[in-house]
């Protein structure tokens, strides 16, 4: 039996992760007429077909399932490895986080700080994303955890699994006094920073419009809870949701006023990360820590 050549294989497996040539050219720095013929080869050698066409999607054949299965465990040990070998060699462990740019960073410092360890020795590098951008980076192993607010779908994503840490309520704030009619009247009346619809909580809150019967006037909706807040500074007479804890936290010239806290609308706060990535001192860190004072 001739030797495998683990390129080729390594090309397929890519092809399969990704759904398509063209997605796994781009993230092997390669044409997609080059991995279609490394994968021609591989057939080849294999002597059967390994993937098929499903619509503008490639997937793998009853052959090409077979394969994969192999190839995955093969290269997700091989990732583990370098993993391993990496944070034993460098003399400051790194540690690559994602964190879904609606969530509080208040919040996520403090989740952050508990995975420093008591030696420091940790090169600690964020990157700010979607929920669904972040974990197609967890998925390629260009991260070691996520900070997000929605778990992730293991029968979706296998060898990703999700822990939540906590929730806040949310509520709605306002910097300057509003006359424009009681609670929840006031927002229909008043113009409104939310949530983007593409976040978890942006989700949540037009649903929760739609069971309180409000046509709610929106000036803005944002993904970034940060910019939503530094927003609503130069907007008078606007109302913004945000987690119930920004009237404590928020200590600038302009005092917030919490008009209401809406309990139905929680924030909720989960890790996520690959079952590979259990090892690391940092994940462990933040997966065996207690965060209820946190977010009490």
């Amino acid at each position: 039996m001739s030797h495998l050549n683990y390129n080729h294989l390594y090309y397929f497996w890519m092809v399969c992760k990704q759904g398509s040539i063209t997605k796994a050219a781009d993230a092997l720095f390669l044409t997609p007429q080059t991995v279609t013929g490394q994968i021609k080869a591989l057939e080849e050698r294999m002597s059967g077909k390994l993937t098929k066409r499903n619509g503008r999607s490639i997937e793998p054949t009853e052959l090409g399932q077979l394969v994969f299965k192999y190839a995955d465990r093969m290269f997700g040990l091989s990732y583990e490895m370098m993993d391993i070998v990496n944070y034993s060699q460098r003399s400051n462990i790194l540690f690559d986080v994602g964190v879904a740019d609606s969530l509080s960073k208040r919040l996520v410092s403090k989740v952050l700080s508990t995975a420093i360890p008591e030696d420091n020795r940790l090169h600690l590098r964020c990157f700010e994303s979607t929920h669904e951008m972040l974990l197609e980076q967890l998925s390629q192993h260009k991260l070691d955890m996520i900070l997000s607010d929605c778990p992730v779908d293991s029968s979706q994503s296998p060898g990703l699994f999700s822990k939540k840490l906590g929730e806040v309520h949310m509520s709605f704030f306002s910097r300057s006094p509003i006359d424009s009619g009681s609670f929840p009247e006031i927002l229909e009346n008043s113009r409104l920073l939310i949530p983007g619809s593409r976040t978890a909580m942006g989700r949540k809150v037009h649903q929760w419009f739609d069971r309180q019967g409000i046509n709610p006037n929106i000036l803005g909706e944002f993904d970034d809870a940060a910019l939503m807040n530094a927003f609503a500074r130069y907007q008078p007479n606007t109302l913004f949701l945000a987690p119930s804890f920004y009237a404590q936290e928020i200590s600038d010239e302009t005092p917030l006023i919490k008009l209401e806290q809406i309990d139905e609308l929680k924030e909720e706060y989960y890790v996520i990360f690959a079952e590979r990535m259990i090892q690391h001192p940092a994940v462990k860190n933040v997966c065996e820590r207690n965060f209820i004072n946190l977010f009490d």
